[in-house]
């Protein structure tokens, strides 16, 4: 079945993170030193590796456990503080040149759409950002409490832009949560290597991507070629 719909999710490929993933770690830092437990960055990069190598669905809270020695108290503490201190950051940082590739698509008739564990309040950042306007769906988990790596949220995306799972592109930064519940539902699955689970890589000959990218340039060549099938 010939490719009519692109799926994105937000983290990696739409928001390059680098701002946020920092001050999470500074959050979570500064959270631990609270509680009398002394954290250095090198602390904070072994434990951020560990979560990834491990496929932690929530990777900060699999780094605060592990830095926290998993005293349940001290790990409940420590994320209280952390969701105050970041609960409501804006950091949105608009990955270059993906605003050209959106409108490109958009022009190729395709239908896009967003499968992300991201709140509702990111719409309002994509609109900021000048992109709302190119999406057809907002599957966001804060809005439809569909989470990934749930099918019903891929499934959720592909009947709201009218087409088969197996007409979408996904395009994630996650193996876990994008690629493998993507390639399940018989969606060609791009794996965008950014930020924080850039080093995580496949399991199984499930998990493996149609492609890695890790650039808007690749992007776009690999949609291309996919769309050209």
């Amino acid at each position: 079945m010939p490719h009519s719909a692109v799926l994105f999710d937000i983290g990696g490929p739409i928001d390059l993170e680098f701002a946020w993933e920092a001050a999470v770690d500074s959050a979570i830092a500064a959270a631990c030193g609270m509680e009398g437990i002394r954290v250095d960055q090198a602390m904070i990069e072994a434990a951020s590796e560990a979560a990834v190598a491990a496929f932690a669905p929530d990777a900060y809270m699999h780094m605060v456990e592990r830095l926290c020695g998993g005293d349940p108290v001290s790990m409940q503490r420590v994320q209280q503080r952390v969701r105050a201190m970041v609960g409501k950051l804006d950091v949105f940082q608009l990955r270059p040149d993906i605003d050209g590739l959106l409108r490109r698509l958009r022009e190729r008739r395709l239908k896009l759409g967003i499968v992300a564990n991201q709140p509702k309040v990111v719409r309002e950042r994509l609109a900021r950002a000048g992109i709302a306007e190119f999406f057809d769906y907002y599957g966001l988990s804060g809005a439809t409490g569909l989470r990934k790596p749930d099918p019903a949220a891929f499934l959720a995306a592909a009947s709201a832009v009218g087409v088969a799972p197996s007409a979408c592109i996904m395009v994630g930064d996650r193996i876990d949560n994008d690629i493998a519940p993507a390639k399940a539902l018989g969606m060609a699955a791009i794996l965008f290597r950014s930020g924080r689970h850039r080093r995580q890589r496949p399991r199984c000959s499930s998990e493996e991507p149609y492609a890695v990218v890790t650039d808007v340039v690749e992007l776009e060549r690999v949609i291309a070629d996919l769309l050209a099938q």
